[in-house]
């Protein structure tokens, strides 16, 4: 689970986002990053038993990212990001193809898995999976276990015409203009703070494999 003292950090890092209360605090925040990598651990191991990539292997601290924002190319010049990140794939948070993330934060925290902005190739050889595959496409994100969790996929990011080789009449256009292919289940601290959280977010990334495989084998 993920500790009330975890949020709390966040909560409280929010407020005094600078480098010297940083360092007054940051026990805090080894406990918290600790707290995360405890955490990422019992998913991991949760995951491995439905997904052959995600094995036991995979260092748990190399999915946590980093607190530290990279500010040289933002107007935001606070320090401290106010989540913890948690990315899972075979490469542990540095993935450029399909992976499974976990954002914490005390409220607004969710579970997401998919390709968030591939780069160019893999985003022209997921559009074209769509289009040969269809069926199969549509099967996976119109089964009930998904639509339970996800709904739909997310749509936050989309062209605003048809990509080029596609027509405006393609059944699938909707998802062809995606720039991302990522679906995400929004979870409560309360369900995180509980004696089940483990259970509840493998199960959820759980229904996200059948999604996950079929981006897998289109950017192979």
């Amino acid at each position: 689970m993920i500790k009330n003292s975890t949020f709390k950090f966040l909560e409280d890092v929010a407020v005094n986002n600078d480098r010297e209360w940083f360092q007054v605090n940051k026990s805090r925040y080894e406990d918290a990053r600790a707290n995360a990598i405890d955490f990422t651990r019992e998913v991991i191991l949760g995951l491995s038993v439905s997904d052959p990539l995600i094995t036991t292997d995979i260092e748990p601290k190399d999915c946590v990212l980093r607190i530290y924002r990279d500010i040289r190319f933002s107007k935001d010049k606070t320090p401290y990001k106010t989540n913890i990140g948690i990315g899972i794939s075979q490469n542990g948070k540095n993935f450029k193809g399909p992976g499974y993330y976990i954002h914490i934060h005390p409220k607004t925290s969710f579970i997401t898995g998919g390709c968030w902005m591939p780069e160019a190739s893999l985003l022209k050889s997921i559009r074209q999976e769509i289009d040969y595959s269809s069926s199969d496409f549509n099967s996976i994100i119109s089964h009930p276990a998904f639509i339970k969790y996800y709904k739909n996929l997310d749509r936050e990011d989309m062209l605003k015409t048809a990509p080029k080789g596609y027509g405006t009449d393609h059944p699938y256009i909707n998802y062809l203009k995606l720039k991302s292919f990522t679906a995400s289940h929004d979870i409560n601290r309360k369900i995180l703070t509980g004696k089940d959280a483990v259970a509840y977010t493998v199960g959820v990334l759980r229904t996200l494999f059948p999604f996950m495989e079929f981006l897998r084998n289109a950017v192979s």
